[in-house]
């Protein structure tokens, strides 16, 4: 099974989601998008699948520094700019895995996911 984790390398949150697949074996390739950036059609995709409030990190710091002007009346389009941009606006980690994609982390999740 591939399994592709996206994120940044020193995000708390990360560092959990790998020590989790570590620890249960699951083989993955991780993609940092801070260092690597991320392509349009990922974002697109995540969004198509996802939904657009849970792939922007509204709540983060980059995020929370926008100028009110940039935060308000977000489309699909302005937010996909801010975060080809500023890849750190996206929520993470990102998981993809034979057609199934898990945004956030929470150990139940990737328990169901991966049957351990």
């Amino acid at each position: 099974m591939a399994v592709t984790i996206y994120g940044i390398k020193n995000c708390d949150t990360m560092k959990k989601a790998r020590s989790w697949l570590e620890e249960h074996g699951v083989d993955y390739e991780f993609h940092d998008y801070k260092a690597l950036g991320i392509d349009r059609a990922h974002l697109e995709a995540w969004i198509d699948e996802a939904g657009l409030d849970t792939v922007l990190n509204r709540a983060g710091t980059t995020f929370r520094k926008l100028p009110d002007a940039e935060r308000e009346n977000l489309s699909r389009e302005k937010a996909i700019a801010l975060m080809l941009d500023q890849p750190s606006m996206i929520k993470r980690p990102v998981l993809e895995t034979e057609g199934k994609l898990l945004i956030g982390f929470r150990p139940e999740n990737y328990s169901d996911l991966f049957g351990r």
